[in-house]
């Protein structure tokens, strides 16, 4: 059963989603709390969703703030900070669900949400397991693979004239998320980006999904760093799904915060690139997710 919901982020936000929940069930459910990446709607992680659902658990699935169904302005804006503190408003509302069993609550998170989900976990006792797929951990360095130290600069220096040009009353600058030209500036290289979002069929669900974003989104992306969360995280058990060949959220970055976290952990290393947990290998992906969550929500019973 889909049903959607609307809650209101701290600072009164509106973020809507979806609850999904198991068709047969007694009693309250124990329940993921799950959002996407960096320009991600909850549309592209249906399939996920429906995954967990069907293995017996509730799910909260929401779209950031400034995208998707969720209010906030200026649209298509990515502040990290804030979205991670919406994920600790959407752990409070899932308290409030009947349905829901507040006492067995996990969060899963991709990509930019994957550093989310690290940085909540260390710090909301609520939550009782995590699963951090294909996450970005250490912003600077993560575009520092990305860019050519030409480029990184270049970037810097356009965030410093944008960020001049509103403080004199300008809207916030918008560039495209993904380009088939490589020469085109845009957020996010890469082929398999442009096919990603914007040929992806459950793409166009979205109510208002475009294929842009707020420059300033960037600078605070380069600024998120959430490496001296991950050895807080324990004693809350802790998987980490990394991709083999990730470019985009390096795989060197991601193992490097694997291995600085504590017991209890678990780590799935997987083949392929960013993409391949949402396409070739959401069989692999989705299994350990159900398995974790098994084992630490269900199988594992809270004091």
């Amino acid at each position: 059963m889909l049903t959607d919901i609307e809650f209101l982020a701290d600072d009164g936000t509106e973020l809507r989603g979806w609850l999904f929940e198991p068709d047969h069930y007694s009693g309250p459910r124990p329940t993921i709390i799950m959002a996407h990446g960096i320009t991600g709607v909850k549309e592209l992680l249906e399939h996920v969703a429906e995954a967990f659902c069907a293995a017996g658990f509730a799910v909260v699935l929401y779209d950031h703030r400034c995208w998707g169904s969720s209010g906030g302005l200026p649209r298509r804006d990515v502040d990290p900070v804030a979205q991670a503190r919406d994920m600790r408003a959407a752990i409070t509302f899932a308290e409030t669900v009947p349905r829901v069993d507040e006492k067995r609550i996990g969060l899963w998170g991709t990509s930019f949400a994957g550093a989310h989900v690290l940085q909540v976990a260390a710090a909301d006792q609520r939550v009782r397991c995590v699963v951090s797929q294909v996450p970005m951990i250490r912003g600077y360095q993560n575009f520092a693979t990305l860019l050519s130290t030409e480029d990184l600069v270049a970037l810097q220096q356009q965030l410093i004239a944008e960020q001049r040009a509103r403080f004199d009353g300008a809207e916030p600058l918008k560039i495209p998320v993904s380009s088939a030209d490589p020469d085109q500036p845009h957020a996010l290289p890469g082929a398999r980006t442009h096919w990603y979002l914007n040929h992806s069929p459950n793409t166009g669900r979205s109510p208002d999904w475009s294929n842009e974003i707020t420059l300033r989104s960037l600078g605070w992306a380069l600024d998120y760093d959430v490496a001296a969360s991950v050895p807080r995280i324990s004693p809350t058990p802790l998987l980490m799904i990394v991709a083999e060949h990730d470019m985009l959220t390096p795989t060197n970055l991601a193992l490097e915060a694997f291995e600085s976290a504590r017991q209890p952990k678990q780590l799935v290393l997987i083949p392929g690139d960013h993409y391949a947990p949402y396409h070739e290998e959401f069989d692999l992906c989705s299994s350990a997710a159900v398995d974790f969550f098994t084992e630490h929500l269900i199988e594992t019973q809270p004091a």
